[in-house]
């Protein structure tokens, strides 16, 4: 919602800006989808060799009552 506010004060004070903006962000979207799947797989990975490093605790502490 701030987004849309603070791009509807930039149409109201500079109009030709906040259509550029406007129509390159999907572009800028589809250029930063990459990055933001490398994130998501890294992330990914780091959360499993957490719970692989923490297995052998999670089985010798034994099941919850």
């Amino acid at each position: 919602m701030a987004a849309f506010l603070l791009w509807l004060l930039l149409l109201v004070f500079c109009w030709p800006l906040a259509l550029l903006a406007l129509a390159l962000y999907p572009i800028v979207w589809l250029v930063l989808l990459p990055f933001r799947l490398v994130g998501i797989t890294v992330g990914a990975v780091f959360a499993f060799l957490g719970a692989l490093l923490m297995l052998p605790a999670r089985v010798l502490r034994g099941h919850p009552v």
